[in-house]
């Protein structure tokens, strides 16, 4: 399994992917259900008080594998609804609400 990595080079834990994950959720909700990743990476990168004009790669980097690991996770990604609007290789992310 792939992991973040946070900007020192460590592996990023399982805990925190599974809480951006949750972030990546909670956006993709507050953008109506669905959001390119651009959109995704700049709000997250907003309330993180990071100027979205300038994004680290580091920032963009985790939140697309956070994202891109989940979906890959039979039981994550049923859990916290995600999906490709367009398919596999798709950027616009999407979310199902709970029935």
């Amino acid at each position: 399994m792939a992991h973040a990595r946070n900007p020192r080079g460590r592996k990023a834990s399982t805990a925190t992917q599974a809480g951006l994950a949750q972030r990546i959720r909670e956006t993709l909700l507050l953008f109506g259900g669905e959001a390119h990743r651009k959109e995704v990476i700049a709000q997250l990168a907003r309330e993180r008080g990071l100027d979205v004009r300038h994004i680290p790669p580091d920032l963009e980097r985790e939140v697309i594998v956070s994202f891109e690991s989940a979906c890959r996770d039979e039981t994550l990604r049923t859990a916290l609804g995600f999906h490709l609007k367009f398919g596999e290789g798709s950027h616009r992310w999407a979310v199902r609400a709970p029935a």
